[in-house]
């Protein structure tokens, strides 16, 4: 295809003007780049889509167009041939929903231009690109953020686990603590053998504390692992213990690698009394559990938690690191490679 452009009269002025227009934008920088930069390419996308159905410009349109804006701006990077393509992609995206389209400026225009690129590229509906939009305004996620959130299927997750909240927790705390919650969670960042105990998926998180308040979510601050709990004569000990800043209250989270059985939200709420009696303070909302299974019996954990009286979350968890049992056999062992190792440093003389 000919990448030829019959660069008209109309073509010249309207690319005039475009300069202007972004010479303008430049001048504003100081004071608000990103929202500025924004609505010159919402603009620029709606001209491109308007321009290429009235002009007879010819195939090359883009390509003249990117020459000419880099041409005149050359230290701008935004006007490459694929970006252009990019901000008409956005317009077009967006300006098929016209609630969003009326007002982007208060919501599109406010996060960072690449994150927009990000959210239309990976998001197969409007309401889930509205989705991540939203939660990058509302927590400031960087871009790598929002990649590994929209990638790990947030929006499918958030708000999905099992609670008994609508029953345990007055209307404003029962909605906010649901939506806290996901199912599953998932735990991609931990390399674990498929056998795993509680206690070496609890060891791996907490090694890998911040990637693990990441896959929490926002409001979540750690407050101990294997905390202590007496209770008349005997000691008891939670798994991992959080405090929730939005919720005003402590979580406790329950870790078990076997598929959900009834007698673990039983344990879980004997917990909470704890945590409600000993720890919480006059300020503070009921405590909330989370228990974290292999997997569940939906049936079976509805039963369990219908008669529980503390407002507690059932949760699986995924992992996506683990070493298949057959390639474990052939792995040499630690003491294999020590061996070796040791073998070696002898023959060189070291």
């Amino acid at each position: 295809m000919s990448e030829a452009i019959n660069v008209t009269t109309d073509y010249r002025a309207w690319l005039s003007d475009l300069k202007t227009r972004f010479r303008q934008v430049q001048l504003k920088a100081a004071v608000a780049v990103n929202t500025e930069l924004l609505q010159f390419y919402w603009q620029l996308g709606a001209d491109i889509i308007n321009k290429q159905a009235t002009q007879a410009w010819g195939s090359g349109f883009l390509t003249q167009l990117s020459t000419d804006l880099m041409r005149e701006f050359p230290e701008v990077k935004g006007f490459s041939k694929r970006n252009l393509e990019q901000i008409r992609r956005w317009y077009v995206f967006w300006n098929q929903v016209p609630e969003i389209a009326k007002q982007a400026a208060s919501q599109l225009f406010v996060i960072p231009w690449w994150h927009n690129v990000v959210i239309i590229s990976k998001c197969s509906s409007h309401s889930e690109a509205l989705y991540y939009v939203q939660q990058t305004q509302a927590h400031g996620w960087s871009r790598a953020v929002l990649t590994h959130q929209i990638e790990s299927g947030l929006w499918q997750r958030e708000g999905k686990a099992l609670s008994n909240f609508a029953k345990t927790l007055p209307p404003p705390q029962s909605d906010l603590a649901a939506q806290v919650l996901k199912d599953p969670y998932v735990f991609d960042f931990l390399s674990l053998t498929p056998e795993h105990n509680e206690r070496e998926l609890e060891r791996a998180l907490i090694e890998h504390i911040t990637q693990f308040l990441l896959e929490l979510g926002a409001g979540f601050a750690y407050m101990g692992r294997q905390v202590p709990i007496q209770v008349g004569e005997r000691e008891f000990f939670l798994d991992m213990l959080f405090y929730h800043a939005r919720l005003h209250c402590y979580v406790v989270v329950k870790l078990k690698t076997a598929d959900f059985e009834p007698e673990f939200a039983g344990k879980l709420n004997f917990y909470l009394k704890a945590v409600d009696e000993q720890l919480r303070g006059p300020n503070d909302a009921p405590t909330i559990g989370l228990l974290l299974c292999k997997s569940k019996d939906r049936l079976v954990a509805e039963y369990a938690l219908s008669d529980i009286q503390k407002p507690l979350g059932l949760a699986t968890y995924t992992l996506s690191h683990t070493l298949p049992e057959a390639l474990r056999d052939k792995l040499p062992s630690i003491e294999a490679l020590e061996a070796e190792l040791a073998a070696s440093l002898e023959a060189r003389g070291e």
